[in-house]
Parts: structure tokens; sequence; C-alpha cells
């Protein structure tokens, strides 16, 4: 337990520093000389000296409110991973799994075609429609049997049914100004990330990691079969539900906001197994802090590429593909089970 602590005080002190890190790179360079004095100007009282005005602005209408969301949406994808992969005991479940990426976009897309380019609406419809996926996912796989398999078999289906809807969608859109924003959408990008963006998605995603871990003593027993779990006392189906629910939440808050951003919350929990193992005590917090890593040196990638920035969505994917084939050839049954 001790060097599971150790791993958790090693990756938030990494998170901070790469927190500092990401703040000072960009377009516009900020070096860590600067950015102190920009901390230290913006305390009660101080004033922002004239020649600090320009990198006082980037840094605190862009880059914070991205670097924020940007660990947000990596802490939460790689929780709600950790928690479907112990539900379900399957090391390739990713959060997608019942519905809510290919119900999200579904909401993006819809909100696009009608109401074009509006963010609000773009987003409460991809939050919702992501909840609402996950519901009838859910509500699908209860009348198949409740069991683990039918909610993923329901959750296929699901995920199927929408991203027909979004193909659809695609088709009868505009192709000068609603296509496009549609396929940007869906790529992933925290480009366009305010302040507002992000503080909303922290008002869902703390609380939401926090009830995670509050309640992780139900997904050890839990991951090693619901046979082995009701013999220690716990109501199954209604765990499985809260756990669900909860997740879907950080999710949707998460993708609503910056779009369908993938492999975090495949690759990231699948890493901290292998780190600190399959306890969740330590995989939860372990899994929060490096998916906010993973998501800020991502992003950090994203918009400073030489030839430009590119939705974070590619980079993950470019990096997620390569990476988890390279675990899952390395991978043993015994490491899952440890």
């Amino acid at each position: 337990m001790r060097e599971h602590k150790w791993a958790i005080v090693v990756s938030a002190t990494l998170l901070v520093a790469g927190g500092i890190l990401a703040a000072t790179l960009g377009r516009y360079q900020i070096n860590l000389h600067t950015l102190k004095h920009i901390l230290v100007s913006s305390l009660p009282g101080s004033s922002v000296e004239p020649e600090l005005a320009t990198p006082t602005l980037v840094l605190w209408s862009v880059r914070l409110p991205r670097l924020i969301m940007a660990v947000m949406v990596g802490s939460a994808l790689s929780v709600a991973g950790a928690v479907f992969q112990g539900l379900f005991r399957n090391p390739l479940v990713s959060p997608g799994i019942l519905g809510v990426t290919a119900g999200a976009g579904f909401g993006a897309t819809l909100a696009i075609l009608l109401a074009g380019n509006s963010g609000f609406m773009i987003e409460s419809s991809a939050f919702l429609w992501g909840l609402g996926a996950v519901v009838l996912a859910y509500q699908l796989g209860k009348r198949s049997g409740n069991s683990a398999t039918s909610l993923v078999l329901s959750g296929v289906i699901v995920s199927a049914l929408f991203t027909a809807a979004v193909s659809f969608l695609k088709y009868k859109a505009d192709i000068y100004q609603q296509l496009p924003a549609m396929v940007f959408w869906t790529m992933g990008s925290l480009n366009s990330v305010v302040w507002k963006d992000a503080l909303r998605a922290t008002s869902i995603i703390v609380p939401g990691i926090g009830a995670i871990y509050l309640l992780r003593w139900w997904l050890n027993p839990m991951a090693l079969g619901d046979e082995d779990a009701m013999a220690l006392g716990i109501d199954v189906a209604k765990a499985r539900v809260i756990y669900i629910l909860i997740a879907t939440l950080i999710v949707a808050a998460s993708i609503a906001s910056c779009g369908n951003i993938g492999w975090v919350g495949l690759i990231v929990p699948h890493m901290a197994r292998s780190i600190v193992g399959s306890d969740h005590d330590a995989l939860i917090p372990f899994s929060a802090l490096l998916g906010g890593i993973f998501m800020l040196v991502m992003d950090t990638i994203s918009r400073t590429l030489p030839g430009g920035e590119i939705p974070v969505g590619i980079i993950t994917a470019m990096f997620g593909a390569p990476f988890f084939a390279y675990l899952l050839v390395r991978s043993d049954k015994g490491a899952w089970e440890s």
C-alpha cells in the first residue's frame, strides 16, 4: 500500500509540474519568470504591469481554462474507464461501451443541424442525448437479463443505431457550413474552451469522481463476479446502476464541451492497473491523476505542433492505438487479475 501512496504522490507532483510547463508553452511563449510575475500581480491588491498585459491575457483567458479542461477530461474518461472495466471484468472496455459517446455525437450533430453553431445548444444536446443513450442501453439490457454481458451487447446495439443516425444527419447537412462543424466536433478538440466550459465541466466531474471514490469498496468484489459480490451482501443490480449513472455523467460532461476524445478511457486505466494493481482504492485516484497528465501532454502536443494545431482527439488516437497494441501484446491474464 505504501508503494501505491508513493505512486499517487509522484503522479500528483507530475500533474502540477506538467500544468506549469504547459502554461508556458504555445504560440505565445511565457517563460517561468514571467509566469511567476503574472501570478504575483494577479493577487488581490496587486496591479498588472503594462508589459505583462498581453501574457496575462493569454494565460488567464486562453491557457488556464484549457489546461483545467484537459485535466478534467482526462481524469473523467480515465476514472470512467476504470469503473467500466471493473464492472464488466474486461480491461478492453471503454467509457463509450454503453453508447454515451455515440449518443452525445448524435446530440451534437442534431444541434448543429437545427441550431447552427450555438455552443450552448450543442453542449446541452450532446449531454442529454449521451445520458439518454445509456438509459436506453440499460433498459434494453435489463429486459434481456440485466447481466454484464447483456448490458455490453445492448450498448453495442445502441451505439450502432446512434452512429447510423449521425451518418444520416451528416448526409442531410449543408456541406459548406453544417457538415464541417459536425466533422470537427467528432474529432475532439479543446481549442474553443473558455472559463464557463471549464467551470461547468468541473462542477460535474469533480463531485462525480469524488462519489465514485467514496463508493469504491463495491468495485473490488464486483470485479470478481456477480456471485462473489452478492455473497458479500452487495446489491449488484443497484450498485451497477449507481456506477453506470455516475460514470456516464462525468463522461457526458467531458465530451459535451470538447467532442469525442477516444482511447483515453481505454489505455490510461490499463496503464494505471499495471502500476498500482486492480485494487480500486488506489486505482481510482491514480487513474484520475494519470489521465490528467496524459491529456495535458496530448493537448500540449496538439497545440504546439509546427504545422499548426490539430484536434487532440487525433493525437490521442495516433498515440493510443499503437501503444495499446503494445500493451495488449505484452500483457497477460495475471496482470489483469493482480
